[in-house]
């Protein structure tokens, strides 16, 4: 494919096509590392070449020079072509390899450009097929212009049809209030020390040993000789203040330009991003559900985010990525997004949701599983730190417990009124969770098979968990904690005949008191 856009109007050329001739720089962006720790390592010793540095700049060399010959190689051995009927792409130098992909099961279109990409003009065309929840069966293109991608974009998803929604078709574009939700989330304290992970690793590896460098040595000096009572909240504060500008940031970066609409009748496509760029297109009939996710604090400030539970977009770690819908924004404004994004009310957004009551052994368990996992473990820990080795620690160990043991026991009843499950017409609705409540409305269409999980502690308290498989998300979702007695019916009310041997071998097994053979 030349630099111009060369794409025709319809997709029954079936001629052979090239990537941008850009594509092999692309390649060398992985080069910014050593290059900047070669630039770290100059400024560390005032400009002074040493050996390793001489041997890190050679070694920088010479895998350009791979790399530069590899990329040519790969861009000038790769083609691709639409036909009336499938997207096919070859490559290969010695090994050629065709890949197929009907169009019909193309079902996710995504267009991410890094700071790389958009340097360099070009941008990655990613297509998700029906069976691509793996991302073995994703076809990516990298890379393209970003007018030529955009159009073989279109011409990948025209199958779908087009037509006017009958709801408006922007469901939300980006309100920069919603920047106040930013700090209510994890990346508030755990962004800090990702970020100081990272820089110690980074300096490690050029050599340079942050405790030994005397800045870093006289802090902790004065850190440890001034006032606890007044230093300790300082740093916290520092802490909360780093936090919550990363997070600000990080905010900006995911969401800059953001833009979540149906651009037919049966595509949706969000929009987003300011350094790195993306835009996700979902066809109507892969999107299975959406999830409203409220973690603690945000659910605190009155926020909540939405993901798409949909097929098609990679394996786990790419679908986190790729199946937002709405950042940290107000709860209202997420149901909004969830109606329009299902064509369907979700639960809660009309009316209050009141979710089917789930048996009080689930409090229960939520109580001794806290108390042993947190109470416990950390008072022995400090008891017996206090009797080997002072007695100051003993102390520390009541104060522990007559601390925890109230907020273990206020987050364990959160956790059990957070517990719900029904169905709503088309719909199975679960929700669970207390440092992260998630609801989560599924296609009843959609589950292919249940999983049955017990435990000996929740048999012994007459609880099993309910998992519906799905060929989308996270592959899988539960029920959690639900009355073992009534778990069978309520799987079968939500997919009709999928149970039916089941309860039938079960209705067995009671009347004969044991399951027949053969």
């Amino acid at each position: 494919m030349s630099a111009s856009s060369d794409f025709p109007a319809t997709h029954t050329n079936t001629r052979w096509r090239r990537l941008h001739p850009r594509t092999p720089l692309v390649h060398c962006g992985w080069m910014a590392a050593p290059l900047g720790s070669l630039a770290l390592t100059t400024l560390a010793t005032g400009g002074r070449m040493t050996t390793g540095a001489w041997i890190t700049w050679a070694a920088v060399t010479l895998s350009f020079a791979a790399v530069t010959a590899v990329g040519l190689i790969r861009w000038a051995r790769t083609e691709f072509r639409v036909t009336a009927d499938s997207l096919d792409v070859r490559s290969g130098l010695l090994n050629r390899r065709l890949r197929s992909v009907p169009l019909r099961r193309i079902r996710t279109v995504d267009l991410t450009a890094s700071p790389l990409h958009r340097l360099l003009g070009v941008t990655v065309l990613r297509a998700g097929t029906s069976g691509s929840g793996d991302g073995r069966g994703e076809l990516s293109l990298e890379a393209l212009t970003v007018a030529d991608a955009r159009h073989l974009r279109t011409e990948l998803l025209s199958r779908a049809g087009t037509g006017a929604t009958e709801r408006d078709p922007l469901l939300a574009r980006i309100d920069w209030r919603w920047l106040r939700y930013a700090p209510l989330t994890f990346w508030v304290v755990g962004g800090v020390f990702v970020a100081a992970g990272s820089v110690y690793r980074m300096l490690d590896a050029i050599g340079i040993e942050l405790w030994q460098l005397a800045c870093v040595q006289r802090a902790f000096t004065e850190f440890g000789t001034g006032a606890l009572w007044l230093t300790i909240p300082a740093a916290l504060l520092v802490l909360l203040a780093l936090g919550s500008a990363g997070a600000l940031a990080l905010y900006i970066e995911n969401w800059w330009n953001y833009r979540l609409e149906w651009t037919d009748a049966n595509t949706l496509r969000v929009r987003r991003g300011l350094l790195t760029t993306r835009s996700v297109s979902i066809e109507r009939t892969r999107l299975r559900g959406v999830v409203l996710r409220e973690p603690l604090l945000l659910r605190a400030g009155g926020g909540a985010l939405v993901r798409a539970v949909a097929g098609g977009l990679g394996d786990r770690e790419e679908n986190r990525r790729r199946s937002g819908l709405l950042p940290p924004a107000p709860r209202a404004q997420a149901l909004r997004v969830a109606d329009g994004a299902l064509r369907s009310p979700f639960p809660g957004s009309a009316e209050p949701m009141a979710p089917a009551p789930h048996p009080p052994a689930a409090l229960r368990r939520r109580r001794n599983r806290g108390l042993l996992c947190v109470v416990v473990p950390g008072s022995a820990a400090l008891a017996g730190l206090g009797a080997a080795y002072t007695p100051v620690l003993l102390h520390c160990a009541w104060m522990y417990a007559a601390l925890c043991t109230p907020i273990v026991l206020w987050l364990a009843r959160d956790a059990y009124r957070s517990l719900g499950h029904g169905i709503q017409g088309d719909f199975l609705v679960a929700r669970s969770g207390t440092f992260s409540r998630d609801t989560v409305a599924l296609r009843r269409e959609a589950i292919a098979a249940w999983t049955f999980t017990t435990t000996p502690f929740t048999r012994r308290s007459g609880l099993v968990t309910l998992t519906a498989a799905v060929a989308a998300g996270e592959q899988g979702y539960c029920v959690r904690d639900v009355a073992a007695a009534e778990a069978p019916a309520f799987a079968a009310a939500v997919t009709p005949g999928l149970l039916d041997e089941f309860l039938a071998a079960r209705a067995t097994t009671r009347r004969h008191g044991k399951p027949r053979r053969g």
